[in-house]
């Protein structure tokens, strides 16, 4: 597929052009887990806010609030098509088709519509916030975030002159084929889109997604964007994030079912899904002591998704747990998905998934050349490893710009759970700096869950 982006963005008239075009247009994730909800939560309430972390970035100011409400109305318009829902219960998710139940079909069909939402400015940022059934907001998360960004994206393309965008263009294509051609015929390599959150836009996306595709063949596993699988025929990737134990845990009576929370969760979803989709995510509350008081049953789990913890780490704490379980960790599945760049994925797919050998470093692996040298490593992983690659693979114009400034660096944006049928959500993390919720529930968790295993560590996106 061959795009002309930069006459695109010279010519087009923005503000004319959806940036959602599809319900579709989400993580994968997000649909398991709207079922999860409507399946067991169908009458709880929910509130959803718009963070941007990266606060130097005055995002009211670089943005049309007019134009964002524009996109938000539009979304809120959308419906699910015929032909989407047919693609949803008759294609095959990781090995298994009818994943989606018909009747939670017939309710997308039928029933689903997106709440209302607050937009206001505050002090240069924008204050967005959702509320209303559980079932009705989670899905503004991924829209919201997709659309900010494009936005931004937007604001700053209308700067530069037609050359100035062939030039931007031509070097971020140029660093994605640099970075491509490095993990390029590295044996055994995993490797996924995770970036519709904070792409630079839904066609650049696209882009890199084709592109990923073409070049790393079978290496490439699919993309977390439901709608780029559905039009191109790619496996959707994704099972489930923080807001499920957030908001189990924010609904909890009191401190003991605060802590039993976590594990509840583990249990509701594998009745959902009959056995499947058992990739765990246990940073919410500190990986190390979800893993210390689990039961055992947990090691039973196909694997984990570590988010905010150094993934060396975060991988050898997975390692040793399994082994003290009596569970061989190279049947099990470990994912990386936070911040993830082309360095640090191969460095952690040669640290899990071979082994080094006279004293080689994870770092000293910079293409599928080092991989083939066998006295460096020799493919004998320890654990399966796989790569969610994410903001640094669909928004990387960092230096790209002509004109030398950083309006294309991205920025660090969120949308979370504020509450859970009136009741405050939490999420600790195991880094300090991502930590969410009112200052007293905070200080409250820390004291059931303890802090064990976190650190302090700067948030990059």
């Amino acid at each position: 597929m061959i795009i002309n982006l930069a006459r695109r963005a010279h010519n087009h008239n923005w503000e004319l052009d959806p940036i959602t075009r599809s319900l579709l247009d989400t993580d994968f994730y997000k649909l398991l887990m709207l079922q999860f909800i409507w399946k067991h939560f169908p009458k709880t309430r929910a509130s959803f806010s718009f963070i941007n972390r990266s606060t130097q970035v005055r995002l009211a100011e670089l943005i049309d609030i007019d134009q964002l409400r524009e996109q938000l109305e539009q979304t809120r318009k959308l419906r699910f098509h015929k032909s989407e829902l047919i693609w949803l219960a008759g294609n095959t998710f990781y090995g298994r088709r009818g994943i989606f139940e018909p009747a939670f079909l017939e309710w997308l069909e039928r029933d689903f519509s997106l709440s209302d939402y607050e937009l206001t400015i505050r002090d240069g940022q924008i204050s967005l916030t959702f509320e209303g059934l559980w079932t009705a907001t989670t899905l503004w998360e991924i829209y919201t975030l997709s659309t900010i960004n494009e936005l931004r994206t937007r604001a700053a393309l209308k700067d530069l002159s037609e050359l100035e965008l062939d030039i931007l263009y031509a070097r971020a294509k140029t660093r994605l084929w640099e970075k491509m051609a490095r993990l390029r015929g590295v044996p055994s390599l995993r490797i996924s889109d995770f970036g519709t959150r904070r792409r630079h836009s839904f066609l650049w996306q696209e882009y890199v997604v084709n592109a990923m595709s073409d070049v790393l063949g079978v290496s490439f596993t699919g993309t977390s964007n439901t709608y780029l699988a559905y039009k191109h025929d790619l496996e959707a990737i994704g099972t489930n994030a923080h807001e499920l134990p957030m908001a189990l845990a924010a609904m909890a009576r009191d401190d003991d079912e605060l802590k039993s929370s976590q594990y509840r969760l583990l249990d509701l979803w594998q009745q959902t899904y009959q056995g499947e989709l058992l990739i765990m995510l246990p940073d919410t509350f500190g990986t190390t002591q979800f893993l210390r008081n689990a039961p055992d049953w947990v090691a039973d789990w196909t694997g984990q998704r570590a988010d905010s913890k150094d993934p060396f780490v975060a991988g050898d704490e997975y390692i040793e747990w399994l082994k003290a379980r009596g569970r061989d960790p190279k049947q099990k599945l470990f994912i990386a998905s936070d911040s993830l760049d082309v360095d640090e994925i191969l460095s952690l797919h040669a640290y899990f998934a071979g082994t080094l050998r006279n004293g080689a470093s994870p770092k000293d692996f910079h293409d599928a050349t080092d991989f083939l040298d066998e006295k460096k490593w020799l493919p004998d992983r320890r654990i399966r490893f796989s790569g969610g690659w994410g903001t640094l693979l669909t928004n990387d114009f960092r230096n790209c710009n002509p004109r030398g400034d950083d309006a294309f660096d991205p920025a660090s944006l969120v949308c979370k759970l504020n509450d859970a049928d009136g009741r405050p959500a939490v999420k600790l993390s195991d880094n300090f700096e991502k930590a969410l919720g009112p200052p007293d529930e905070v200080e409250r968790y820390r004291r059931v869950f303890g802090s064990a295993g976190m650190a302090e560590t700067p948030v990059i996106t």
